[in-house]
């Protein structure tokens, strides 16, 4: 008898053992495990999205989120992170796998000397230049780049249409931005080499503070992202920029290559969809009327077919 339950328990483990490997990542049919990339975008795929510290940053980053959890993507939330100096770090470190980005301004930050100015140039360009383990998806249509800003009532002092003007009040010109501005080429040092501008002080303040300083009188220019509903609320005057020292910046998402392929379907449809009037409208949502991001980030992405 005992031969015989000895013998039962073989062909027991025996039956067992396939079932498990049923389970082993080498087998295609196998369910995905937890943290996984493979297999294209749902499953048990997770990711960690992060953002700048402004609010449209935050607001891709919410939209970027909700269209891959209506695909099944788990996903962990790291907005706010700081500036691009430190967010990319995190990137390149593995802590963050997604974060929403703008093609000139990045093009820019890795190799400042990239002349070209066309949207699609410089995206090429962009994917060239980008470290070992980045990538980019398809870029969308929605454009916010930096911009030089005025008052109405400073624009008519000085007879400012464009950059250029500038030069001509610059031992009295005081210009408000990011701390950040004052060592990019998108920044001092661009408008040094591009238009011989150079203030005679610059202040750096955050976002919001850099708008109240504008608005304020505190600062005679400021720089200002073209799409920030402050501009048009308060009658601010975008100043031309001849030289497209600002270039073209359209929102992409920026991936690490491992998750890529997961991650890729739900992401270039946000950005098919994704266009300047539809992105400047959710951030005066967010800002001006003050609405959650995940609340305009949901109605945007339902009205756009996306969830």
């Amino acid at each position: 008898m005992l031969r015989t339950r000895t013998l039962l328990a073989g062909l027991l483990a025996a039956a067992v053992l396939p079932l498990a490997a049923c389970g082993s990542t080498d087998d295609p049919l196998a369910p995905e495990q937890p943290g996984s990339t493979n297999g294209g975008t749902g499953g048990s795929t997770s990711v960690t999205i992060g953002s700048a510290d402004f609010p449209e940053s935050a607001l891709l980053g919410e939209i970027y989120a909700q269209a891959l959890e209506a695909e099944g993507v788990t996903v962990q939330r790291q907005f706010n992170i700081g500036n691009r100096e430190t967010y990319l770090k995190a990137m390149e470190g593995g802590e963050v796998d997604i974060l929403p980005e703008y093609t000139g301004s990045l093009t820019n930050y890795y190799d400042s000397s990239v002349t070209a100015t066309d949207p699609d140039e410089v995206y090429d360009a962009l994917k060239t230049k980008l470290p070992d383990g980045l990538t980019v998806l398809a870029k969308s249509t929605a454009e916010d780049k930096n911009s030089m800003v005025v008052t109405k009532e400073t624009a008519d002092e000085w007879s400012l249409t464009a950059i250029p003007d500038l030069v001509a009040h610059q031992d009295e010109l005081s210009i408000a931005a990011p701390a950040e501005f004052r060592t990019r080429h998108q920044g001092l040092v661009g408008l040094k080499e591009v238009y011989n501008l150079v203030p005679a002080e610059f202040r750096p303040l955050a976002s919001q503070a850099t708008v109240e300083a504008l608005k304020n009188g505190q600062v005679k220019a400021a720089n200002i992202f073209s799409t920030d509903p402050s501009i048009a609320a308060n009658g601010f005057v975008v100043l031309e920029d001849p030289e497209l020292l600002f270039g073209s910046d359209n929102v992409v998402p920026l991936v690490r290559e491992e998750v890529a392929t997961s991650v890729q379907a739900a992401l270039d449809a946000v950005s098919a969809k994704l266009d300047t009037p539809a992105l400047a409208d959710m951030v005066k949502q967010v800002v001006v009327d003050t609405k959650d991001a995940s609340v305009v980030a949901k109605e945007w992405l339902t009205s756009a077919g996306l969830i």
